[in-house]
């Protein structure tokens, strides 16, 4: 399990913390334990992007992040405080983007303001800011149906930039576009979080999408969701970091993750879970160790999981 009191970013009072959290859902099936002891923090201003395959619990840590799913067990905190509900300075971006098709791309960018009873001129002048930062002004009247693929996710990002957020949440709000275009719209998401300067965690299937987005990467297990291991990256700000040969070395470590928690959970002996159905995984972390030393330019191997 990797030890959040080991995180730079625990040196001072995290924007976000993660502390020891499980959720379990209960099923026709009997409960299903998606995240297991699940401990991270990010630090006011951070980008740290979460990787993992399918069912390992990544949108599920998002709900509690976010305040709208209390955990069975262990608690989220802001700035050192307990959350015990959702925040207006915290925003939630979905694969469905949730924008409302029947009003325009300026109602929806003021939508949140208008949540939080911001005075209709106000709320107005932001949301024009706010299109005007991502490219959207002159689509002001128009709606979602005539709008693009990125353009709505531009949207869904001009929403959450009027709200003046200090932690953007987002659960794979590109997995939509083709690549080309996400790209395009990666390079927006990297440009507004250094214009604007809010903590950021962003949920993501796509390997080079948290290389290129997250100063830290953490690699979760298949389920039960644990943190097998967190790659450092705080390369990410250089110009031209898609192109870095550092880069797709990143890339091929955390495929290298990836494959080997894959392959470990497969070959989990049943007679050697314990109750619960849990894997128990081997100790080879050796290797991983060396792996993370390697990608994160330090001088000695040490383990994160």
């Amino acid at each position: 399990m990797h030890n959040c009191a080991d995180c730079a970013s625990c040196a001072e009072v995290p924007k976000l913390e993660l502390r020891g959290i499980r959720q379990r859902y209960r099923t026709a099936r009997g409960d299903t334990l998606a995240l297991d002891g699940v401990d991270l923090c990010v630090a006011s201003g951070e980008s740290v992007a979460v990787l993992g395959p399918s069912g390992c619990g990544k949108s599920t840590s998002l709900l509690a992040a976010c305040g709208l799913q209390r955990p069975t067990e262990g608690e989220v905190r802001i700035d050192g405080v307990p959350l015990d509900g959702p925040r207006l300075e915290t925003a939630l971006i979905l694969q469905d983007f949730g924008l409302m098709p029947w009003k325009t791309v300026e109602q929806n960018a003021a939508l949140g303001l208008q949540v939080r009873k911001i005075p209709k001129k106000e709320r107005l002048e932001r949301a024009h800011a706010a299109l005007r930062q991502v490219g959207l002004e002159e689509f002001a009247q128009a709606y979602p149906a005539e709008l693009s693929g990125g353009m709505r996710q531009r949207l869904a990002m001009a929403r959450a930039l009027a709200c003046d957020i200090d932690l953007l949440l987002m659960d794979e709000p590109l997995s939509a576009l083709d690549a080309l275009l996400r790209e395009e719209m990666q390079n927006t998401l990297k440009r507004c979080w250094l214009e604007a300067g809010y903590a950021q965690v962003l949920v993501t299937h796509s390997i080079e999408e948290a290389v290129f987005l997250g100063q830290r990467v953490v690699v979760m297990t298949p389920r039960p969701g644990r943190i097998a291991a967190v790659v450092e990256n705080a390369e990410m700000k250089r110009d031209g970091w898609r192109d870095d040969p550092l880069f797709f070395e990143r890339c091929r470590t955390l495929r290298e993750l990836l494959r080997e928690e894959g392959s470990r959970s497969a070959g989990a002996v049943v007679a050697d879970a314990p109750e619960g159905g849990q894997e128990r995984f081997g100790s080879d972390r050796c290797g991983l160790g060396a792996r993370l030393s390697q990608a994160n330019g330090a001088e000695k191997g040490e383990c994160h999981a």
